[in-house]
């Protein structure tokens, strides 16, 4: 059995002043627009099978079997989570990360395309 291994010290997760373990900043800061439903749905079962820690065990093949997804989407929507800074993930452990104040964005290539279109256009 795999020792227990948090990938993203810095970001565990506690439980927030509010009543739940989903955290509000979820919603009120916006770390939802934009997931696909597949992400949000593995978003979701993470949280759900997490520990204290955030920490997952759940392997992907169980994940695959409890969702109903391939193994590709799997890897994409987990993909997804990571770019947006919502889980960690350092095979086999997934790990869903504490929320800062202010979300993390990452620019996506049309966002960057957009911003030189309108920086040109402002000429």
């Amino acid at each position: 059995m795999n020792k227990k291994r948090i990938p993203n010290p810095s970001r565990v997760r506690h439980v927030p002043k509010q009543f739940s373990w989903i955290d509000h900043k979820l919603v009120r800061l916006g770390y939802l627009r934009g997931r696909s439903p597949h992400a949000l749905a593995l978003y979701l079962f993470l949280i759900t099978v997490a520990d204290a820690d955030g920490v997952s065990w759940y392997g992907d093949e169980r994940i695959s079997v409890e969702l109903g997804f391939s193994q590709r989407t799997i890897s994409q929507v987990r993909s997804e989570l990571v770019k947006n800074s919502l889980i960690a993930y350092d095979r086999p452990f997934y790990q869903v990360l504490g929320l800062p104040d202010e979300p993390v964005t990452i620019p996506t290539l049309e966002d960057a395309f957009e911003k030189l279109a309108s920086g040109r256009s402002s000429r």
